[in-house]
């Protein structure tokens, strides 16, 4: 828990204002039972009005000053709370960005979000507290129990012995407490991993009519969370009215006490007046440290979980990688080679890829073909530096890609993934979001080269059309052009189109293949259709993570079975649909 100072130091002053606030209030208060035994001694019991009159003045001025200081503190404490709940978001966000990708997921992204939401809420939320109250509860203990040796030794004593031993028992409750509620937050992400689940795959629960298994699935992983959130505030909540009952048992005792000693003359009935007012205090703190121990037992858990995300050393990690770059006149040209790359999943000694070798010059366009889980994706992802070669290196331009600026490198990149994925906005947002400062005209050539411009231009408002979630009010195959578009207007020198033609028809995929033609850009093409492949200048076959064959579509006919087999069965495939046709 030490990084939530680091990240206080810049509300020092806030933090450090509430807390005298704080002080002021608590100094006021502690005064006041002292007032009214002045008032019943030496005012009450004597009939001096002008001394009631007196000190109920005194106590009235000192109720106003103690409630200008409590709300001055809250607000303090609200300044330093939000802003360090900010700043810790925004930091865990940022280290969750930089992540490589290996390092991204090891975490759940239900887990990610749990720990940027609640649990970032529960270590503000305590914050806030341990400036107004925490900080208070143990000086409201402390100060009782001075002033009411002041007032009184032998009563005073009582509540020197008692209440150390209380606390002794709730601090030893709240450490059993935070392991429980450690335990609660690992169902919370599990719960929110299931609603993820089912909320990005509802199409696909519907269909197959699946909803009473992922209800069903949901209830229990909620009834978990529940069962499990019960059992730590029983225990928390159990601690609390045992220490109530023994503090009030302690009231009663100097009840009796003190009637005692003014029989005999030994105290004063203000005296004991103010001595019991103290203990309610205890108690008053008492109570308030059931809802502290509670909130401490989960911000510590929260406290954990999101140290371990800031933690998380990355290797791979560029330093360089964030925004645009600006005055780099560096520029890529194009030129891709592997040399001997190999590359395993960390912790897998399975190879996904197995002694890659190619060369590819500026502008030429590559096909990539193979079966599923031939390494196909991988191949390209190596290029993105989105996984790191195990074996061999991956140059550009003369440079292993290492040693290159990755906000450079990755500028100079289009890519468009297998899985389309549209954010939240218009189509034009949509397409500049490959290129922040890209013109209307430039977005609007992109799209054209898409071949997704008259489709928008059909659109209700064209260009500014609004897109539904994840583009839902958008075909397969429009979106991929929109994703397209997004990559293109980029002007990239390397062009990678991950199986992102699939969703488009025989006469669209032909009309984009002939306007990349046009590109001046390093293309990759994924593909699983010999058509889209045969007129790269270099098609790559991949079969289990190897390369087993390079070459141009005729040297490939000529030398590779399995080359010569794709090709047969995809044109009977094609003369069975004519044939339907027909």
């Amino acid at each position: 828990m030490a990084f939530i100072f680091s990240f206080l130091k810049k509300y020092r002053v806030a933090a450090i204002s509430a807390f005298c606030m704080m002080l002021i209030e608590l100094a006021v208060e502690l005064t006041q039972p002292l007032l009214i035994s002045k008032i019943i001694d030496d005012g009450i019991s004597k009939h001096q009005l002008p001394v009631v009159w007196l000190w109920g003045g005194v106590l009235l001025v000192s109720a106003a000053v103690a409630f200008a200081a409590g709300i001055s503190s809250s607000f303090f404490a609200s300044h330093a709370s939000q802003g360090f709940g900010y700043d810790l978001r925004d930091k865990l966000y940022e280290k969750v960005e930089k992540f490589s990708y290996p390092v991204f997921s090891r975490f759940a992204s239900s887990s990610l979000i749990t720990r940027l939401t609640g649990d970032v809420t529960q270590l503000q939320d305590m914050v806030f507290m341990s400036l107004r109250f925490a900080t208070r509860v143990p000086l409201v203990l402390l100060g009782s129990m001075i002033m009411a040796m002041i007032v009184n030794v032998k009563l005073g004593l009582m509540l020197t012995v008692l209440v150390p031993l209380l606390l002794a028992f709730v601090f030893w409750m709240i450490k059993r407490t935070s392991v429980w509620f450690r335990k609660v937050q690992q169902r919370l992400d599990s719960v929110n991993g299931v609603v993820q689940e089912n909320l990005v795959g509802m199409r696909l629960i519907r269909v197959f009519v699946r909803r009473d298994h992922e209800n069903a699935r949901f209830e229990r992983q909620s009834k978990e969370l529940m069962d499990g959130t019960v059992s730590a505030l029983r225990l928390a909540e159990t601690t609390m009215p045992f220490a109530l009952f023994i503090m009030n048992a302690g009231i009663l005792a100097i009840l009796w006490f003190g009637r005692i000693d003014i029989a005999s003359g030994g105290a004063t009935v203000g005296a004991v007046v103010a001595v019991a007012n103290y203990s309610l205090r205890i108690i008053h703190a008492l109570s308030a440290l059931s809802w502290i121990m509670t909130s401490y037992s989960r911000a510590a858990a929260s406290g954990q979980r999101v140290s371990e995300v800031l933690s998380t050393e990355d290797r791979n990690t560029d330093t360089h990688l964030g925004g645009p770059s600006k005055g780099n006149e560096e520029t890529i040209s194009g030129k891709v080679e592997f040399s001997n790359v190999g590359f395993r999943y960390p912790g897998s000694d399975l190879a996904v890829l197995e002694n890659i070798n190619f060369r590819v010059q500026p502008g030429q366009r590559v096909a990539i073909l193979g079966s599923t889980g031939s390494g196909k994706s991988s191949l390209v992802q190596l290029i993105l530096r989105l996984q790191e070669p195990t074996e061999g290196a991956v140059n550009i331009d003369g440079r292993n890609i290492r040693e290159m600026d990755s906000t450079l490198l990755l500028e100079s990149i289009g890519y468009v993934p297998q899985e389309v994925i549209l954010f939240s906005g218009t189509v034009r947002e949509n397409i500049a979001w490959g290129r922040e400062d890209a013109t209307l005209a430039e977005i609007q050539e992109a799209a054209r080269q898409a071949q997704i411009h008259d489709t928008i231009e059909s659109l209700p408002h064209g260009y500014e059309t609004m897109l539904g979630q994840r583009g839902v009010n958008l075909s397969g195959g429009q979106k991929q052009r929109l994703s397209i578009a997004r990559a293109l207007v980029r002007r990239p020198s390397i062009l990678i189109l991950d199986d992102s033609t699939s969703a488009l028809d025989t006469r669209t995929e032909a009309a984009l293949l002939k306007e990349l033609d046009t590109l001046s850009c390093t293309t990759f093409l994924i593909t699983q259709k010999v058509r889209g492949a045969a007129s790269a200048d270099l098609i790559l076959l991949l079969d289990d993570g190897r390369l087993i064959g390079s070459g141009k579509h005729e040297r490939l006919l000529a030398e590779s079975p399995l080359y010569r087999r794709i090709v047969e069965s995809q044109q009977e495939e094609g003369d069975k649909h004519v044939q339907g046709i027909r």
